[in-house]
């Protein structure tokens, strides 16, 4: 598989564009929604990678390849796979929060659990 780099945002540049109210980003959350549970940023859409098989071929749907997309994972491993595969569904701009939920955490928000 061809692994092309994936574009990256930090989680200072998420944490600044949520609060202005930046409303053209699609916000993805690829963690467990047991992971959820502790820690997580509002306005994110849940899609577990570990079912993918489940909502895979809702993702044309509930999201839109030609906008930008934001993925949130707990330390970017699985965002980044997540990126990898949108782009192969013609995601035109997509973006790996760097460090995932816990970088958010300690860089960020420390209302935001670790675990």
């Amino acid at each position: 598989m061809n692994y092309q780099s994936i574009a990256e945002i930090t989680v200072e540049e998420l944490a600044q564009r949520l609060s202005s109210g930046d409303a053209s980003m699609q916000l993805v959350d690829v963690r467990e929604p047991q992971e959820i549970a502790i820690a997580s940023i509002e306005g994110f859409l849940n899609l577990p990678l570990s079912e993918f098989a489940d909502w895979a071929e809702q993702v044309p749907v509930k999201l839109d390849p030609h906008v930008e997309t934001l993925v949130l994972c707990h330390h970017g491993i699985r965002s980044a796979q997540m990126c990898q595969w949108l782009v192969t569904q013609g995601f035109t701009d997509v973006k790996n929060i760097a460090g995932g939920i816990a970088a958010y955490s300690i860089l960020v928000d420390p209302s935001v659990p670790q675990y």
